[in-house]
């Protein structure tokens, strides 16, 4: 049986306003993942997702404070550790972050060469001691399972690239050092089909050549997670409302939020080319105060008085785990 990589139990994390409000953003989420697995997780805009990333990370940078819960990487603890620390050691080599966008995540006035040579160098050990030569030959090296033209990309400051080239810029320096885990963080957002689809093959070459080995897969996007992902986790208002197989959530979905998000979704299947997206109206709740009872019951279509009343616990339903009284 494959060792835990990933391990976090009943994590929350609460952002806090320069007035004083707590706003809960994560709220109890729990669930493993093993060496070779790839999560994906899926959601509306400011549903917790990139909150959630930054918590996995161990990045809980005011305003952004760990309420309870734990997040261990290999057994080893990221909570109450300092921001240096995590960073340090286990950033980028234990776990690394494919950013949602890869033109802010880049710094326009430095080479790729050089963003990318920093990262080598902020790693190496006490002692040891690597030269520019070799850094440059060892960057080649691995841009060039890329399939771009690597001397000029490395050469180049990141607005003489391309959309897509300086997404897979981003893709390369953050797996230079080979981490364990990587999280990407919609990594094809703002990028055309077909460079999505460039994207993609080379995060998976990437995982083919065990450069990285486990990795949760953040989109809204749930045809394309059914494509990607292993195993399926949908977030709502902060929580985890559904989670199961790819195949499960996305050809059997059983909460109601998950329904609607794949009803609001174009399909590309032969059946449902003539069904129209259906747009889930209302808009979440707000997450600064106690919400009582389902936090999607005022937006759901099957929501009875007691949903709005009784606390929604996630609950095994059938094999995979759902947040609804009501789900069969």
């Amino acid at each position: 049986m494959s060792a835990k990589i990933l391990e976090v139990d009943h994590l929350s994390l609460h952002y806090l306003t320069r007035f004083g409000e707590k706003i809960n953003a994560v709220t109890d989420v729990s669930f493993s993942m093993k060496q070779g697995e790839i999560l994906g997780i899926a959601g509306e805009s400011g549903c917790g997702k990139s909150t959630l990333v930054s918590g996995l990370m161990g990045m809980c940078i005011p305003p952004l404070y760990p309420t309870s819960g734990d997040v261990r990487v290999n057994g080893e603890s990221l909570m109450n550790r300092t921001v240096e620390d995590i960073r340090a050691n286990v950033l980028a080599q234990k776990i690394s972050m494919i950013p949602q966008g890869a033109f802010n995540a880049l710094n326009p006035v430095r080479k790729v060469k050089d963003i990318a040579a920093d990262v080598i160098a902020a790693h190496q050990k006490s002692g040891s001691s690597v030269s520019p030569k070799e850094i440059y030959e060892r960057l080649c090296e691995r841009f060039d399972l890329f399939g771009m033209d690597t001397k000029r990309v490395l050469n180049s400051f990141p607005n003489q690239l391309t959309a897509g080239e300086r997404q897979r810029s981003v893709i390369g320096i953050s797996t230079l050092l080979n981490p364990q885990m990587v999280i990407a963080d919609e990594p094809t957002s703002a990028l055309d089909v077909s460079t999505q689809k460039e994207v993609i093959r080379m995060i998976f070459d990437l995982l083919d050549k065990g450069i990285f080995s486990t990795m949760i897969f953040i989109t809204h996007e749930l045809p394309l997670l059914y494509h990607v992902a292993d195993n399926i986790a949908i977030m709502y208002a902060g929580e985890f409302v559904e989670m199961g197989s790819a195949e499960q959530v996305v050809k059997d979905p059983r909460h109601p939020y998950t329904k609607a998000l794949m009803n609001a979704m174009l399909s590309t299947e032969q059946s449902q080319r003539t069904r129209k997206p259906e747009a889930i109206e209302g808009a979440p709740p707000s997450l600064k105060q106690t919400i009582v009872g389902c936090r999607f019951a005022e937006r759901c279509k099957v929501a009875c008085p007691d949903c709005k009343k009784n606390t929604q616990l996630i609950r095994m339903v059938g094999d995979r785990l759902v947040r609804c009284d009501y789900a069969k």
